[in-house]
């Protein structure tokens, strides 16, 4: 089922939808980000509530319940918390809706429903999750409260994978002197604001620490200036995730006090792979997410390579009881 026909299936049977929940984990966990951001910044009667999964199972919401939505993430649909976590929802009374690559997976076989999104076709295919996430919820807004951008977000829900396809498709050189720059940092800091707050976090905790073996922190870089700062010097390595949208200005004053001392600073910008080309200004700040999501996912690549150091590759997850 689309995202438009689950909620039309949700609302016709419960009418009286008061809260959406957003729960998963490590990298599923940052790309329903851009969904609760959306909620927060529009909704004006709806609650909104984003957990890690194993929160969410020790520190269950009271307000998880006949009322609810909740809005579950695993990749494989196999992450034992998340998949938890959805049971638990359901135990409460609330409706779950999974987000999963497998259809058979455990996640699916706890939820009401499930949206099954791709992975491997292409790097467009990997944001299927965050966008399907998105539009989820946009529709709770949209029929149960009333959204006046309803239908850019429909175009940019519709459009969002050719500009990444298009990004992807020139991006390598950029990517690889990353990679080449990058390939002996100790720590690389790695920040952004808005909708793709994030995505600076799933890049650092994931595809970093996990699958690079690479010390790293994230912040947002609204916080930037309350602490973070003061370890800014000359060479120090910075990866700075531009938005187009409301927050842009945020970054942009992290960038200049970061090239004011010659921080080794690269920046990733929504604006120079056209977004607006592709998704309407009024809405550009939600899909800034997905379409840095897909460039810097050629940047991990190309570090991988550089370093020879697979982004497959673990020491414990998936090895070790934990």
């Amino acid at each position: 089922m689309e995202p438009r026909q689950i909620i039309e299936s949700i609302k016709a049977e419960r009418p009286e939808i008061r809260t959406l929940y957003f729960v998963g984990c490590g990298a599923s966990s940052s790309e329903l980000y851009p969904a609760e951001y959306f909620m927060n910044a529009n909704a004006k009667v709806l609650r909104t509530g984003f957990y890690t999964a194993n929160e969410f199972n020790y520190a269950t919401p009271v307000a998880c319940d006949e009322s609810a939505i909740v809005i579950a993430c695993s990749l494989g649909g196999n992450t034992p918390e998340t998949v938890a976590a959805a049971r638990l929802a359901r135990e409460k009374g609330a409706k779950v809706i999974a987000i999963t690559h497998n259809a058979s997976s455990p996640l699916a076989a706890n939820a009401d429903y499930a949206i099954v999104h791709g992975f491997e076709k292409n790097y467009a295919a990997k944001l299927e999750k965050m966008n399907n996430v998105l539009m989820l919820a946009v529709e709770v807004l949209n029929q149960y409260e009333g959204y006046d951008h309803y239908e850019d977000m429909v175009a940019g829900y519709n459009n969002i994978y050719d500009a990444i396809e298009n990004a992807v498709s020139f991006v390598t050189p950029s990517a690889r002197a990353f990679a080449d720059a990058y390939k002996d940092a100790p720590v690389i800091y790695v920040m952004s604001s808005g909708a793709t707050a994030k995505v600076a976090y799933s890049f650092s905790i994931c595809l970093l620490m996990e699958m690079q073996w690479i010390n790293s922190g994230s912040f947002h870089d609204g916080e930037f200036f309350h602490g973070p700062f003061e370890i800014v010097d000359k060479d120090v390595p910075f990866l700075l995730f531009m938005n187009e949208g409301r927050t842009r200005a945020m970054d942009s004053r992290a960038l200049d006090f970061l090239n004011r001392f010659d921080a080794k600073t690269t920046v990733v910008d929504a604006k120079d792979y056209g977004l607006s080309n592709y998704v309407p200004a009024s809405v550009a700040e939600y899909f800034s997410p997905m379409l840095i999501t897909g460039v810097v996912r050629v940047y991990a690549e190309q570090l991988a390579i550089v370093r020879n150091h697979p982004l497959s590759q673990r020491r414990y997850m998936w090895k070790l009881e934990y």
